[in-house]
């Protein structure tokens, strides 16, 4: 069986694509990634070299907007799992370079879609995100709560849902999405609040928390999202097009996080005070239910439990010295 991983030089991506290298041997794994400088290259580079180790991994430098390059993969390759994680991330960044969102996560998007279809792949999974919900007032977040996206990023991922749930309507192949909440772990993105707040530490900066840190996030292990990825691979679904909530269920308050990274490594940073930033959401906590029912599947990791193992990783491959 032939893989096709898009974003495979990121968080998300290269943990799936190394599980899928070391699990299934005798299957040819393909990743491509653009390597963009959204943040530090060197860990991407450090990611596909991880990658490379394995015999049955095949590398390209694809950017979602090449269409002809794209197409050659599809072409050449008889691929029947795409599994699609590039896109452009990031909250903050959607207001200050907007074209960027456009031509990934809604081109980039049609283009991975449409070869997808056209080259009759058997399963696409596609990555969506918890911030289509926008904010709301009852918790936890389902599957069928209302989705009411409050900007540019999360705008781009009701599109993306959309356009698959549309292509389902015609097609044979089934489409899979799944709205992450806050995945975090070890190679994970430096711009998230976990490994931004180490870096503060350790290089003694100053750190901002908007909303005084009163901001809940539902963190979800990358161990966990791995092997949910894995078991929805083969599981069949009844409908061409679901979408799945993939989270933890356990929301932690920012404040308190920043609180306990501090304790376990015994240091502290200056810590500044901000007001809440309007573009983002004050809270994630989000149902599993759906998707662990149909896997059989309870979660393993607690960020309790986590966190110093992390930390432990990060402060040892020093990446807070990455330049970003």
């Amino acid at each position: 069986m032939n893989f096709l991983i898009s974003g495979c030089a990121g968080f998300i991506g290269y943990h799936v694509a190394l599980n899928l290298c070391k699990k299934y041997k005798k299957s040819k794994i393909i990743g491509f990634d653009s390597i963009n400088n959204y943040y530090s290259p060197i860990l991407k580079k450090k990611r596909i070299k991880d990658l490379k180790k394995n015999k049955n991994f095949f590398f390209k430098k694809i950017d979602l907007n090449e269409k002809g390059n794209l197409n050659n993969l599809f072409n050449n390759n008889k691929i029947e799992i795409v599994l699609h994680f590039a896109a452009q991330a990031g909250v903050r960044d959607s207001l200050k370079i907007p074209n960027s969102y456009f031509k990934s996560n809604f081109k980039g998007f049609l283009n991975i879609i449409d070869l997808s279809e056209k080259y009759k792949v058997k399963k696409f999974i596609f990555a969506s995100s918890s911030s289509v919900y926008g904010d709301q007032k009852i918790f936890p977040l389902t599957e069928k709560t209302k989705i009411i996206p409050k900007n540019i990023y999360s705008a781009s991922k009701k599109i993306n849902e959309e356009i698959a749930k549309d292509i389902s309507n015609i097609s044979k192949m089934k489409i899979i999405g799944l709205r992450f909440f806050t995945v975090y772990g070890n190679y994970g993105r430096p711009d998230m609040f976990i490994f931004k707040y180490l870096k503060s530490i350790f290089l003694k900066k100053s750190f901002p928390l908007y909303n005084k840190g009163h901001n809940f996030r539902d963190y979800t292990h990358i161990d966990d999202v791995v092997k949910i990825v894995d078991k929805l691979i083969f599981k069949g679904i009844k409908k061409n097009f679901e979408i799945f909530n993939i989270c933890s269920g356990k929301p932690i308050d920012i404040y308190k996080l920043s609180i306990l990274i501090s304790k376990i490594l015994k240091k502290k940073t200056n810590i500044v005070f901000k007001k809440r930033n309007k573009i983002e959401v004050l809270k994630t906590h989000g149902s599993n239910k759906k998707v662990l029912k149909l896997i059989n599947y309870s979660m393993k990791k607690n960020i309790f439990f986590e966190l110093p193992k992390i930390i432990d990783w990060y402060r040892k491959n020093k990446i807070y010295l990455l330049k970003d």
